[in-house]
């Protein structure tokens, strides 16, 4: 499977309520009505104050977003979607609403996993 991370910064106005309820009762319904629903789609929030969280030091971003296709042309399909003509100017106007979009990073990466 072809998978993405990527690292995603609230606006800093927002409180992070407000980042998260716009994220998915906004932002996701737009992103699944204008491409196909990739296989992984999943938002972590950080979850700042918890001991944990505290104790790893500086945190930069506020939710890793992961998306999963079966290839990666399946992935560069969805992206040119959301990115081809009207669909990537409505992505970029809801991102400018709660995404510090100058902060945001995006890594392939390759899963391993251990199973008992």
């Amino acid at each position: 499977m072809f998978r993405v991370l990527a690292f995603l910064s609230k606006r800093e106005d927002l409180e992070t309520q407000a980042f998260i309820d716009h994220y998915e009762n906004k932002h996701v319904p737009l992103i699944c009505s204008l491409a196909p629903i990739p296989i992984v789609y999943k938002r972590r929030y950080v979850m700042r104050g918890e001991k944990l969280t505290t104790a790893a030091g500086a945190i930069d971003f506020d939710v890793v977003t992961e998306l999963g296709f079966p290839d990666r042309a399946a992935y560069l399909a969805w992206t040119a979607q959301l990115s081809g003509p009207g669909a990537g100017d409505q992505v970029a106007a809801d991102e400018a609403k709660f995404l510090d979009r100058s902060r945001t990073r995006a890594y392939l990466v390759e899963e391993y996993a251990t199973s008992s």
